[in-house]
């Protein structure tokens, strides 16, 4: 079964749409590359439920207020399915705002208040030892200490308590039960909303139709290996998920199809894989990779998450036993094995 896209059209930005009864998709606009965040409004007995929340910005909080004085029920809670600032960015101020709960997996919740609390600060010197490793030059450190901290800018403080959101746990919501469905990788533990009865899983980033969740170390466990955890989940997923489920993705449109587009996230990981291997068979920094992982040009705009995909992808090969990682003059260098 090829990706199939349920519905021909899609909501303006700041406007919402029916997707099915009970759930209504609010596309909400952004000002980075992707444009847009798809939120979701969930019927809650007498009032509604928010699936992720945009950024923090006037503009959010502006959609937002039309948004719900139109759908003219009060809100009960605020899910988020993980950290990043377009999913979370929202969640604190509409809490308070609402006086309403926070619905979040604890990893995510705590990883958060962390990155929050570095805005402001100097970048460190971990960091710094970490981006040199990879084969920074000196301008590139330079933008790195520069934009060290920024994450909070879009993200308002998070509520001091909160309810975990646990893999295999189902949660009611209004009429309908939703089972949290965990995946790893591109965040710590990503909460995906299924829901059996409608078929319907909320996914965020975990499934996107038409492009791959950045998967990235950061200095903060430069031997971590995230790619490991996101070929897993998945692979998990294909496991949990019906074949026709309607996938409700964080950017795109929703679609049915999940398992071929599983399958084809997972084979553009292993090709690349592959590519880097071959690569490797001359020593190369972090930044000597690029071709193998990306068709477009790197440029300062997105060199982080591109190095950090990269090392993903070697810390991958390094735990296989495929290449070695060497040190030699602050720069760490891969080569096959």
């Amino acid at each position: 079964m090829s990706i199939n896209y349920e519905f021909e059209q899609r909501p303006d930005h700041g406007d919402t749409m029916p997707i099915t009864e009970g759930v209504d998709w609010l596309r909400m606009p952004l000002p980075f590359l992707l444009g847009h965040i798809n939120l979701w409004l969930l019927r809650d007995g007498d009032g509604v439920a928010i699936v992720d929340t945009g950024i923090d910005t006037e503009k959010s909080h502006g959609v937002w207020r039309n948004v719900l004085a139109a759908n003219g029920n009060p809100v009960t809670r605020v899910f988020v399915t993980h950290l990043h600032p377009d999913h979370v960015g929202c969640a604190g101020w509409l809490c308070r705002e609402h006086e309403v709960e926070l619905w979040m997996p604890r990893e995510e919740y705590l990883l958060c208040r962390v990155l929050v609390a570095d805005t402001g600060r100097h970048a460190p010197e971990a960091g710094v030892k970490f981006y040199k490793a990879a084969g920074f030059p000196d301008e590139s450190l330079h933008r790195y200490q520069e934009m060290f901290g920024m994450f909070g800018k879009y993200v308002a403080p998070l509520p001091e308590s909160f309810n975990r959101l646990i893999d295999g746990d189902v949660v009611s919501i209004g009429a309908s039960d939703w089972e949290i469905v965990v995946g790893r990788g591109h965040s710590p533990e990503h909460a995906c909303l299924f829901n059996a009865e409608k078929n319907v899983v909320i996914a965020g980033d975990q499934i996107l139709p038409t492009i791959s969740s950045n998967v990235s170390v950061y200095p903060t466990e430069p031997r971590a290996n995230p790619l490991k955890d996101w070929l897993d989940s998945l692979t998990a997923l294909k496991e949990r998920l019906p074949e026709d489920v309607l996938v409700l993705p964080a950017h795109g449109k929703p679609f049915r199809g999940a398992h071929d587009r599983l399958d084809a996230l997972i084979k553009e990981h292993t090709d690349g894989l592959a590519k880097l291997a071959e690569l490797c068979s001359e020593p190369r920094r972090a930044i000597d990779v690029f071709p193998a992982l990306f068709k477009a040009k790197i440029s300062d705009s997105n060199l982080i998450m591109a190095t950090g995909e990269s090392i993903a992808h070697l810390n991958y090969l390094v735990a296989e036993g495929v290449i070695a990682a060497e040190p030699g003059n602050n720069v760490l260098w891969y080569q096959r094995v």
